[in-house]
């Protein structure tokens, strides 16, 4: 059974589907989430303090997404973060807000003001470089500090894809998908090939073998 904070967080993004922030009302998500307005101002203190646990409630989620993709075989996940990465800021307004810093009219708005983050506290939204930051150091850890530059090449290939979208991709971002996993299967085989080429004799500048 959910918690209060739960259901009105839940009735807070029915509430935003429905209509821009700036007309969603306190009084009106608690009648959505079933408790007293009273309940809703202790649980978040203010309006931007709702705003912020919105915010930090998408990115926990994109993150924990970014935890799953990294169960993947070990050649798969770099392509694995980037195909959620994708999907993710597609199906959320909010996690391909708090990933790119472009805030669309009628989405909430991390507020930093000191107190802004509401009677329960909690972290602040994190921003677009401190979030990825996040993301690369569940990446490297993951991977053992190996495959950082494809995991870069990846995440950055996910990035262009969520700023841009692919031209001529349906709602399923198919042929963005497709152009990550098949970049991230080109950087996995250029990596073997350098690493059989270190482990052989290593070559002059002019390719010619030095033993």
């Amino acid at each position: 059974m959910p918690t209060a904070r739960q259901a009105l967080l839940d009735a807070a993004l029915r509430a935003l589907a429905d209509r821009p922030w700036r007309a969603v009302r306190m009084v009106d998500v608690a009648a959505l989430a079933g408790v007293s307005r009273q309940t809703l101002y202790n649980e978040f203190g203010t309006k931007g303090g709702l705003a912020g646990a919105l915010l930090g409630r998408a990115a926990d989620g994109y993150l924990a997404g970014v935890d799953r993709a990294l169960t993947a075989p070990a050649p798969d996940r770099p392509a694995a973060v980037a195909l959620w990465t994708i999907r993710a800021a597609r199906q959320d307004a909010l996690v391909k807000a708090l990933l790119t810093g472009y805030w669309t009219e009628g989405l909430p708005r991390p507020d930093r003001r000191p107190g802004s983050r509401g009677r329960t506290g909690g972290k602040p939204a994190p921003a677009p470089d401190e979030l990825l930051a996040l993301v690369r150091e569940r990446m490297a850890a993951a991977s053992h500090g190996a495959a950082a530059g494809r995991c870069e090449i990846a995440l950055r290939l996910a990035l262009s894809c969520v700023i841009v979208p692919v031209p001529g991709d349906d709602a399923t971002d198919s042929r963005a998908l497709r152009l990550v996993r098949e970049a991230a299967r080109e950087a996995s085989r250029e990596a073997v090939h350098e690493g059989a080429g270190l482990s052989g004799p290593s070559r002059t500048a002019g390719g010619r073998s030095r033993r």
